[in-house]
C-alpha cells in the first residue's frame, strides 16, 4: 500500500510539472507572435486549465470504465467532444478577459489549431489512462487468481492430511482391538504411542517444512506402533549421511511411504521383513530412499501403491509444482521408492 501511494505521488508531481511546462511553452509561442507577456500568460493559463479539467474528466471516467474493442471509437468521440468544449468555453471567455482587437483576430484564426492540439493532448491522456488502469486491473486479477490458487492448494493439502490420518488411525485401532483380549499390556502401550503420534501430528502444518531429524523422530513413533502390531517380524533400518539431518522436507512425508512399504512387505508373508530408510544430500536435493521386500508372485507393487504414494506425489506437486520428485521401481524382489526434496 505504501509503495502504491508513493508511485501515485510521483505521478501526480510529474503531471503538475508537465502542466507548468505546457503553460510556459504556450505562453512563449503566443509571445513570439508579438503579444505582450500578460496576454500570453492569461491565454496559456486559461487554455491549460481547460485542458487539465478535460484530462481529469477523461482519466476519472476511464478509472471506472475500460473500453472494449468497439469502445475505442466512443473514446475518440469523447476526446473530440471535450476538445470542442474547451474551445467553446475559451471562445466566449478569453475575448472578455483580453479586450484587444489584434488578439481577438489572432484567437479566431487559431481555433482549428487549438482544437487539434487539445484533441491530441486529451487523446494522449486517454491512452495513458487506458494503459495504466488496464495494467492495474491485470495486476489485481493476477493477485486474486494467485490467492484463489493458494487457497485451493492449501485446501487440497489439508484434505490430503485428513485422508492420511484416518487411514492410519483405523488400522491402529483395529490392531488395538485385536490386542486387548490377548495382550492387554501391549494394547495399552500402543494406545500411549498412538496418542503421542497424533499429538505430534496435530502440531504440524503442511506449509511449514520440518528438518529430517524431526521427521525421523516422529516416524519412530509410527514404527513403534507398527512393531507392537507385527512384533519381531518388523525391523527398520534408518541411515542418514552427515548433512541430511538438517535438510528440510514437508511434514509427515515419510510416514505414508513407510506404511506403504510395510503393507506390501509384511501382508503377504510370514517371514521377518526389514524396511530400509536412507537419506542423503545430492545436488541440492534431499534424496530419500525407502526399500521393502515383496513377493513377486502375490504382489503387484507397481500398481498396488494405494493412497500412500499417490498422496505423497500429489503433495509434492502442490508444494513444488513438479511431477518428477517421486520414483518407484522393483528389482530382485525389492521395491524401492525414491523421493527428491528440493532445498531452498
Amino acid at each position: 500500500m505504501a509503495q502504491t501511494t508513493g508511485i501515485a505521488s510521483k505521478i501526480g508531481w510529474s503531471l503538475v510539472a508537465c502542466c507548468f511546462i505546457w503553460m510556459g511553452l504556450q505562453a512563449y509561442i503566443i509571445y513570439s507572435f508579438g503579444f505582450n507577456w500578460f496576454i500570453a500568460l492569461i491565454d496559456s493559463f486559461c487554455n491549460t486549465l481547460l485542458l487539465v479539467c478535460a484530462c481529469w474528466l477523461i482519466n476519472n471516467n476511464l478509472r471506472y470504465y475500460q473500453p472494449g474493442t468497439k469502445g475505442y471509437v466512443n473514446l475518440v468521440v469523447w476526446c473530440a467532444a471535450l476538445s470542442g468544449l474547451c474551445i467553446v468555453i475559451a471562445r466566449w471567455s478569453l475575448p472578455y478577459l483580453l479586450d484587444d482587437k489584434v488578439y481577438k483576430a489572432f484567437f479566431s484564426q487559431s481555433l482549428v489549431i487549438r482544437f487539434f492540439i487539445g484533441f491530441l493532448a486529451i487523446g494522449c491522456m486517454a491512452m495513458v489512462s487506458v494503459i495504466y488502469y488496464t495494467q492495474l486491473d491485470q495486476k489485481e486479477n493476477d493477485r486474486r487468481k494467485a490467492d484463489a490458487e493458494k487457497l485451493a492448494r492449501e485446501a487440497e493439502l489439508y484434505n490430503l492430511r485428513q485422508q492420511l490420518q484416518p487411514h492410519f488411525l483405523f488400522n491402529s485401532l483395529n490392531s488395538i482391538n485385536a490386542l486387548i483380549g490377548l495382550r492387554p499390556d501391549e494394547a495399552r502401550k500402543m494406545i500411549h504411542q498412538l496418542s503421542d503420534f497424533l499429538r505430534g501430528t496435530l502440531k504440524k502444518d503442511d506449509q511449514e517444512p520440518v528438518s529430517l531429524s524431526d521427521e525421523l523422530q516422529h516416524l519412530q513413533l509410527y514404527l513403534d506402533i507398527e512393531k507392537v502390531r507385527f512384533g519381531h517380524r518388523l525391523e527398520a533400518e534408518i541411515s542418514c549421511d552427515s548433512k541430511s539431518g538438517s535438510m528440510m522436507l514437508p511434514p509427515m512425508l515419510l510416514q505414508p511411504i513407510v506404511e506403504n512399504a510395510i503393507k506390501f512387505g509384511l501382508y503377504d508373508t510370514i517371514d521377518n521383513v526389514v524396511i530400509s530408510i536412507r537419506a542423503e544430500v545430492n545436488d541440492n536435493y534431499l534424496v530419500l530412499m525407502v526399500q521393502n521386500p515383496y513377493d513377486a508372485q502375490t504382489t503387484r507393487p507397481r500398481k498396488g501403491t494405494g493412497f500412500g504414494l499417490s498422496g505423497v506425489q500429489r503433495r509434492l506437486y502442490l508444494l513444488f509444482a513438479r511431477n518428477d520428485l517421486v520414483e518407484t521401481h522393483a528389482e530382485d524382489n525389492v521395491f524401492t521408492t525414491i523421493i527428491k526434496i528440493p532445498q531452498a
